[in-house]
């Protein structure tokens, strides 16, 4: 499973507006100059970070954009709702027609599948993703 660019996208722009708590306020523009994503992507992103309240819009003379939350505050299972919807690996759990549905002894797992990986995702904040990477090994790098 992968996320989808759009939310990618959100998390480093989330990620860079974070780094201006306290500074001040910035705008699309610059969150766009800082990651090197294109002005439109990012203006998309913003509007639907701001509908879900995790980055709060200022007009005005000294206005600008400013996190809604405490970066402490906003995870990036937040995140990725704001662009992507609910968390669900399979259309299933949303209740979408299924050819093999009357045979399926997997749908009632599914949600405790999304929980977890949801869980997984909350458990990561913004003000986490500021700070420098911890050391991490996959399973892949050192297999057993």
């Amino acid at each position: 499973m992968r996320l989808s660019n759009l939310a990618d996208y959100a998390v480093i722009t989330m990620s860079q507006a974070a780094l201006h708590c306290g500074s001040g306020r910035v705008s699309a523009a610059e969150l766009a100059a800082e990651t090197g994503l294109p002005v439109p992507t990012v203006q998309k992103l913003v509007s639907r970070l701001t509908a879900a309240g995790l980055l709060r819009s200022v007009r005005g003379a000294h206005g600008g954009l400013q996190l809604g939350r405490p970066a402490a505050a906003i995870t990036v299972a937040d995140i990725v709702e704001a662009v992507e919807g609910r968390i669900a690996l399979t259309a299933c759990v949303d209740h979408a027609p299924c050819d093999f549905e009357a045979g399926c002894s997997m749908k009632p797992h599914w949600p405790i599948i999304n929980d977890a990986l949801r869980r997984a995702l909350a458990s990561v904040t913004l003000a986490q993703l500021r700070s420098p990477a911890p050391s991490h090994q996959t399973v892949e790098e050192h297999p057993a």
